[in-house]
């Protein structure tokens, strides 16, 4: 299948002046592993602005690797990884971060103890204060953490803490945000409402890659979507058309 152009999506205040046509991250021929092994070969990937991108696979495909690669917590072996034209292969992860990417990683990781506004505050470390304009357009998207700032992160629900951590990463105004299985662990009701808030920040323009092992759901709001296996890009298009695709349909939707 070939790439194509991703459909016009509408710019949010978060990213003045986008355009879909522009490419924020472009992967090629990125290799990585852990150890002597290595886990991914030669994944090539893009992702447009104002555009959501869905990588689906089995368990042990390489999804998390991927997007540790990209976010720097494991090195590139080969390839490279570039944000709005520059190239971050070889930088820390928090340089990364202040040139625009930002990483939900699987299974929350909210600082428990800390208040909800206190986990927000550390969201924008790399962004200049203060941080209360910033914080009052976050809990606009999402008015139920602004009714529980003032507790524990802990003491919020799964759903909650997803929100929390995702909104977290918002605070440093990422160009560019990974999303590592969000909905893992979640009842279904909860589920539900966390790929609402996921096409909320899809409607605000925010490039998203999103993992998920649930191919039908991510790939229902998705752009474009690529199929991981054993490390390497199987199949990829418009996610409509995997959605129908009677492989995919076979190996990860259940049908």
């Amino acid at each position: 299948m070939n790439m194509i152009a991703s459909p016009e999506k509408q710019a949010s205040r978060l990213f003045p002046g986008a355009t879909s046509q522009e490419t924020v991250l472009n992967v090629k021929g990125l290799a990585a592993g852990y150890g002597r092994i290595e886990a991914l070969h030669g994944v090539d990937l893009t992702l447009g602005r104002g555009q959501l991108v869905a990588l689906v696979g089995a368990n042990g495909a390489g999804k998390t690797t991927l997007l540790r690669a990209i976010s720097g917590l494991i090195p590139a072996r080969a390839g490279s990884v570039s944000l709005l034209g520059q190239d971050v292969t070889h930088i820390s992860p928090d340089r990364r971060v202040r040139c625009g990417l930002a990483q939900v990683l699987e299974g929350r990781q909210v600082f428990s103890p800390l208040s909800v506004q206190d986990n927000l505050r550390l969201g924008a470390y790399t962004r200049p204060g203060p941080h209360e304009t910033r914080i009052e357009e976050m809990y606009t998207l999402f008015p139920v953490l602004k009714e529980k700032r003032h507790l524990a992160a802990g003491t919020l629900s799964g759903g909650q803490q997803q929100m929390l951590a995702m909104v977290r990463a918002l605070m440093s105004e990422p160009k560019v945000l990974l999303l590592d299985e969000p909905s893992m662990g979640l009842a279904p009701l909860l589920v539900r409402e966390i790929f609402n808030v996921i096409r909320r920040l899809k409607e605000q323009g925010i490039p998203i890659l999103l993992v998920e092992q649930n191919a039908h759901a991510a790939l229902s709001i998705a752009d474009y979507g690529y199929v991981l296996e054993t490390g390497a890009v199987a199949l990829h298009g418009p996610a409509g058309k995997l959605l129908l695709d009677e492989r995919v349909k076979s190996a990860y939707l259940g049908l």
